[in-house]
């Protein structure tokens, strides 16, 4: 989107929306850039609506009680092949976006220049939207006008504000009235900031990019003006948080605060089950009418004992959207908790189907209870979005955490976008006898688990973080993502699913917690499509089957590549790694899998290693 005019220029997978390139992220598309704009630029007319009560009761918690509904992210139409798809109103259907950063640099003659300078002009294409494009109309050193390129540094602060890299500002070393004509030279092939001058051709003022990183920043960059671009709008009140230099897409420039839950089916009468199981009929009942004629046509076959009122009134009361929210606890895995243990009474439907199978022999010790999910619907919804720091840091959602949310939108939104798959997992649930015993008896872990807790006070004071924000999980938790790690690492190899189309949710809770004990991990795979998957995963929840691959798992991770520095690695007094003998070569998984940006992992804490013995589960 540029100004009032709307163009296609690509395109995202709903997913992404939430996870990667939300509102306010910046998406790097082969010639530009561009920003995902704020929910009020959305156009809902194009969304469909998802039903989920339980996470929209979170949502309206954490946003306001303004919040009415989830929608998903606007989809284009299928084309139908006549040549006027690509120009019709349904070319334009997505999510809006506009040019970011406005500073763009001309490969050929260095000039570095904001787009409102009018030195640089679009060219797009409506067809081979992959080739939109800035070029430098009247560039001094090439016969064409060449593509230009997006400037690759901006700032941000830790309240969520994002700005153009301040050029001008830094050039001169404060503000200045020079009519500045900047070019972007590197001195070497290696894109470090030491590499990089820019000068002023007009006051001859240079200076390398690299004092605008570390202790030097604070002393060339200006202070931050709030900026929100996804919102073209600046913050109310000044912000006194100090800017940091980014790379344009780095990682730290956007991480999504979402929340994230498993659609659970409530314990209905007969008859609501009924409906849930038929739903594919009952979906195209719009009166108590269509059923009397669905009767006669004999499409109601399984209803014989319930009367056409009957019918109608359960349907009524099982499609109101914002039924009240059955509360089962604070805690969002609680309800999923208490059915994963209690398979043989859990409700079913079209979403959810679980079964209990026999324990692997070799595990009946440390393992109770393995459950496979044969179905499993996901659905989580996006709520806010941070810049420096990442949400999962700041755990616990209070009104000081919620500073460092970036908003959404303009004014308090009465809908968020959020997302839904389905697919297919396998829930093991460990002996609580086993686990205390471990983590009471078991001096080594003791002292590992202090270690833990010490990183985590450094790893806060140097993000000055309030520690009662971002609670130690505790040993427990370390011993349950370890292991799910493991096991998720093992089982790619057989069940043909890619590392990233697995995921974890890890039930940790200590006795005297809230809702707790808790000591399971759910490992699951979903997709988009309707159907999700196909039933891999739940075939390795067959005893044989899962014994080979959690003795293969335990087995792979006694040793690591990256022996013996992985091994040693401990995170006490470590303030950048919340982990100890983990790394990518034994433990990490993808970030869209790992419910905590893959920290608290230590292979230690399951098996031994070359350089711990004593504190491993397993023996």
């Amino acid at each position: 989107m540029n100004g009032k005019e709307k163009r296609r220029v690509g395109a995202l997978r709903p997913s992404q929306l939430l996870t990667t390139f939300g509102v306010g992220a910046v998406v790097d598309l082969p010639n530009i850039s561009v920003m995902v704009m704020g929910l009020d630029h959305w156009q809902t007319e194009r969304m469909e609506m998802i039903t989920e009560p339980r996470l929209l009761h979170a949502v309206r918690t954490a946003l306001g009680e303004q919040v009415q509904t989830l929608y998903k992210p606007p989809a284009q139409p299928e084309r139908t092949g006549t040549s006027d798809d690509a120009f019709g109103s349904d070319a334009i259907t997505g999510v809006p976006v506009a040019t970011f950063p406005r500073w763009m640099v001309c490969p050929k003659c260095q000039l570095l220049a904001p787009l409102e300078s009018e030195l640089f002009q679009l060219k797009h294409d409506p067809v081979r939207i992959e080739k939109t494009r800035y070029v430098h109309t009247n560039c001094s050193k090439a016969t064409a006008p060449p593509n230009v390129l997006p400037a690759r540094f901006l700032v941000a602060c830790e309240h969520g504000h994002l700005d153009d890299f301040p050029w001008d500002f830094f050039v001169h070393r404060g503000p200045t009235t020079c009519k500045a004509k900047l070019t972007f030279r590197e001195a070497g092939a290696s894109g470090e900031a030491a590499d990089i001058f820019i000068y002023c051709a007009t006051c001859e003022a240079g200076r390398f990019l690299v004092d605008a990183f570390g202790d030097a920043a604070q002393a060339s960059l200006p202070q931050c003006r709030g900026r929100w671009p996804h919102l073209r709008s600046f913050a109310d009140k000044p912000c006194f948080q100090p800017l940091k230099t980014i790379a344009s897409g780095a990682s730290n420039s956007w991480f999504s605060t979402r929340f994230t839950v498993l659609s659970l089916p409530k314990a209905e009468d007969h008859l609501e089950q009924l409906i849930k199981q038929h739903a594919d009929i009952m979906d195209e009942v719009n009166s108590e009418r269509d059923l009397y004629m669905m009767r006669k046509g004999g499409g109601l076959s399984a209803f014989t004992e319930y009367s056409d009122a009957d019918i109608w009134n359960a349907l009524t009361r099982s499609q109101l959207v914002f039924a009240p929210v059955d509360e089962q606890g604070g805690n969002l895995k609680t309800p999923e908790w208490r059915l994963f243990i209690d398979p043989d009474h859990a409700p079913e439907d079209r979403d959810f189907r679980i079964r209990a199978v026999e324990v692997p022999r070799a595990f009946a010790g440390t393992i109770e209870r393995v459950v496979v999910a044969e179905r499993l619907r996901q659905v989580s919804a996006l709520a806010g979005f941070t810049r420096i720091i990442a949400p999962d840091d700041l755990t616990e959602v209070s009104e000081d955490t919620m500073v460092q949310w970036a908003p959404l939108a303009h004014t308090q939104t009465t809908w968020v976008p959020a997302n839904e798959v389905r697919g297919e997992g396998i829930f093991l649930q460990f002996h609580e006898s086993a686990v205390q015993s471990w983590l009471i008896e078991n001096q080594a872990a003791h002292e590992l688990s202090q270690q833990f807790r010490e990183a985590q006070l450094a790893w806060c004071r140097q993000r000055q973080i309030n520690p009662t924000h971002m609670p130690y999980p505790g040993l427990r938790y370390v011993l349950l993502h370890s292991f799910a790690h493991a096991l998720m690492r093992q089982v790619i190899l057989t069940c043909g699913y890619a590392a990233a189309s697995l995921s974890e949710r890890i039930y940790a809770l200590d006795p005297e917690a809230d809702d707790g004990p808790m000591a399971g991990i759910l490992m699951y795979t979903a997709a988009p499509d309707s159907e999700g998957t196909l039933g891999g995963l739940v075939h390795l929840g067959q005893a044989a089957e899962l014994q080979r691959h959690l003795a293969g798992a335990l087995e792979q991770i006694q040793w690591c590549a990256s022996d013996p520095l992985c091994a040693e690695h401990h995170p006490q007094g470590d303030a950048l790694a919340l982990h100890a003998a983990a790394c990518h070569a034994c433990l990490f998984a993808p970030e869209t899998s790992c419910e905590r940006g893959n920290k608290y992992l230590d292979r230690s804490v399951l098996v031994r290693t070359v350089d711990q013995e004593f504190t491993a589960f397993f023996r």
